[in-house]
């Protein structure tokens, strides 16, 4: 998500976000975010671009907007007024977000997962990890945060074990991971080394728009795929 300003430019979501939280203007946000989605998933499936079976858009939510009490039929009613699978599209939350109100976090991921929604928990390792509620949460994946990733080839091993930990405790738990913030070769081949799911970060390619990301995949999509 970028914000397009007349005079700024390009402004980044670390710029806006927070006060888009604050507002309650987030909660907007997210609902044109994921109709916006589900959208383009409409669309690269009617350009053969990719198929039903082999999309997971990957899709971050706000903790204002997920504690909404219909957020689950929020989701729902989009997919189905779009006509697209739920396993088509993957919800990232934070760390902190489920530290506030357990139960119903849980209860919410439950219900989406039972309906085919994949849920992922994004920027693992930079919150309040605990195995204590780690292993109670209803969940597909953990995506590793970017700032383990920037130094597991430096000197320091520190990062490197952290992150050949998290992989191994996803593993125990039956968890995908995915590493963020990957830019070298030698990032990469550590990870796959270690047995890291999937990988995302300017290594493969900067955010594009839609459009440019369509023809990515149609250049792409073979070579990942295999």
């Amino acid at each position: 998500l970028r914000w397009q300003h007349p005079e700024r430019g390009m402004v980044p979501p670390g710029e806006f976000i927070s006060v888009a939280e604050d507002t309650g203007l987030i909660l907007e946000i997210g609902h044109w975010v994921l109709t916006e989605a589900v959208r383009h998933i409409v669309k690269w499936n009617a350009y053969g671009l990719c198929d039903k079976s082999d999309l997971s858009l990957a899709i971050n939510v706000s903790p204002r907007q997920f504690h909404q009490p219909d957020f689950v039929l929020q989701v729902l009613r989009i997919l189905k007024d779009a006509d697209v699978s739920p396993s088509c599209i993957e919800l990232e939350l934070t760390e902190g977000m489920l530290m506030d109100d357990l139960g119903s976090v849980i209860g919410k991921m439950a219900e989406l997962r039972s309906h085919g929604v994949h849920i992922s928990i994004d920027d693992f390792g930079t919150g309040y990890s605990s195995l204590a509620y780690l292993k109670k949460l209803p969940l597909d994946q953990l995506k590793i945060d970017q700032s383990f990733i920037r130094d597991i080839n430096s000197d320091s091993q520190s990062d490197a074990v952290v992150v050949e930990t998290i992989i191994s405790m996803a593993r125990h738990l039956s968890l995908d991971v995915i590493a963020e913030g990957v830019e070298t070769q030698e990032q990469l081949d550590f990870l796959i080394e270690k047995g890291c799911d999937a990988f995302q970060g300017y290594y493969f390619d900067k955010p594009l728009p839609a459009n440019e990301f369509a023809k990515y995949i149609e250049a792409h999509r073979e070579k990942y795929r295999a």
